[in-house]
């Protein structure tokens, strides 16, 4: 893949992950059939009240808007925040398009490669670790989006493929997302509903994540090197690939300063209360206003700038109606009533048991649910309510429960096709879903094993 078409959803991917989702929305359509309507009661602020799941004999959707949900997702609860990752997608477009035409993407891109390139294996440990503390600490994800073409342009510069570079920057985040050592979206949250210090227990997460940083390190490592030997082997370009030089040395600085703004942005959301619900348009106007400053400063004029913010929205557009199928999965379950189904039968089977059977009881239900749910501060108000309960009668500590619910929620968003910044990051820089399963499915089932284990010994520690 060259890097004129990062930016843009091939057909092959579009097709492929489209198939998949209708049939994962028709199987939605199949269990609001088989299940009955149920619901919990809910205090003002949402939460489940404890034992209060009734049914409540709803219908279950009929059988022709299971295909029009898609476009009814838009109307729903979550018509807002979808959207807004509309709005988020083709702003990336634009802005990356024009990025990319300006010269600056490949000039910075030469830039680094040229510093590291005899480094480049520690670089990518230094990248992947950078991106884990992006989602450990500050809980950044979607906002990933923007910077994953950045790291896949660098390894293919560096003789890697596409998959490194989506190694480095969207799994990792990803790993870093789940091992939640000051996440504010997930760990925050999630003890504050259990009742307990914010960001207490801190060590055994720092324990969590040295272990999944190790073990993703390994991975990428020994994949890194594979892809490379696949390349013949050669001396990093002399000079940057782009029509003009001083031109694209203008725009690689608005690009710089891009990537600044996005920092210092990551850090005051750190410090100041509230600013993080903003994150995402924010982050997205920054990165037009910086393609649209990258595309004048290497004059390409007006015209020029509005034809490729058009050329990028344009190649980023089917990506829309992948979002909107895979949010529909959800929207199928909770139209017809049988999401808090799902939610009371799941925690029947596991509410009996001891502590270490339901530890890892919540660590698949939340597993389970993020299937459908892939946003994270949803699903927290969802279960944390019922399972905290379940906890506490089980002899298990909140702050063990807490623990099993980060790790369930946080490392499939990687690997479930049903979330829409996976579908995103994959179609933008050209690799297929299928692909990308075939290549980290090991390692998934590797850090379930561990992150498992992990759980029990929580259990065992009276952490």
């Amino acid at each position: 893949m060259e890097q004129h078409d990062i930016i843009k959803i091939s057909k092959k991917t579009f097709l492929f992950s489209a198939a998949i989702l209708l049939a994962l929305m028709i199987a939605a359509g199949v269990i609001s059939l088989a299940l009955p309507a149920g619901s919990y009661e809910r205090d003002a602020q949402g939460l489940i009240l404890e034992g209060s799941y009734r049914l409540t004999g709803g219908e279950a959707l009929p059988v022709w808007r299971w295909f029009t949900a898609p476009f009814e997702v838009l109307a729903g609860p979550d018509g807002l925040v979808i959207i807004v990752i509309i709005v988020f997608l083709f702003f990336l477009g634009a802005a990356f398009t024009v990025f990319n035409q300006s010269g600056a993407l490949k000039y910075g891109i030469w830039v680094l490669g040229r510093k590291f390139y005899k480094r480049k294996y520690l670089l990518l440990s230094a990248v992947s670790l950078f991106f884990m503390l992006l989602g450990s600490f500050a809980g950044i994800f979607e906002e990933s989006v923007l910077l994953a073409p950045v790291a896949v342009a660098l390894c293919l510069s560096l003789g890697f493929d596409v998959y490194t570079g989506l190694f480095i920057s969207l799994l990792s985040v990803s790993f870093g997302f789940s091992a939640g050592i000051f996440n504010p979206f997930t760990t925050g949250i999630a003890q504050r509903l259990a009742g307990l210090p914010v960001f207490s227990g801190a060590g055994f997460r720092i324990l969590g994540f040295a272990v999944v940083f190790l073990m993703l390190n390994a991975f990428i490592q020994v994949y890194a090197r594979k892809a490379a030997a696949q390349k013949a082997a050669g001396e990093f370009a002399a000079a940057p690939c782009v029509d003009d030089e001083k031109a694209s040395r203008k725009s690689a600085a608005a690009l710089l300063l891009t990537f600044v703004s996005l920092f210092l942005w990551v850090i005051a959301m750190s410090f100041v209360e509230g600013l993080s619900d903003y994150t995402m348009p924010v982050l997205a106007v920054l990165f037009l206003a910086g393609g649209i400053a990258a595309g004048f400063s290497a004059g390409m004029g007006g015209r020029g700038v509005l034809r490729a913010l058009g050329g990028g929205c344009a190649g980023v557009a089917p990506g829309v109606l992948l979002i909107l199928m895979a949010s529909s999965v959800k929207y199928i379950l909770s139209e017809s009533m049988v999401m808090d189904t799902i939610l009371y039968r799941s925690t029947a089977l596991i509410q009996n048991a001891g502590r270490i059977p339901v530890a890892l009881g919540i660590y698949l239900l939340v597993l389970v649910l993020d299937f459908f749910i892939s946003s994270g501060s949803a699903k927290v108000f969802l279960i944390m309510p019922v399972i905290s309960p379940i906890a506490q009668i089980a002899g298990l500590s909140a702050q063990t429960a807490v623990l099993a619910y980060l790790f369930g929620d946080g490392f499939s968003n990687s690997f479930y096709i049903t979330n829409a910044v996976l579908l995103i990051t994959l179609g933008i820089t050209g690799a297929s879903y299928a692909g990308w399963f075939k290549r980290i499915w090991p390692l998934q089932l590797a850090t379930l094993a561990a992150t498992a284990g992990l759980v029990v010994l929580a259990c065992a520690a009276g952490y």
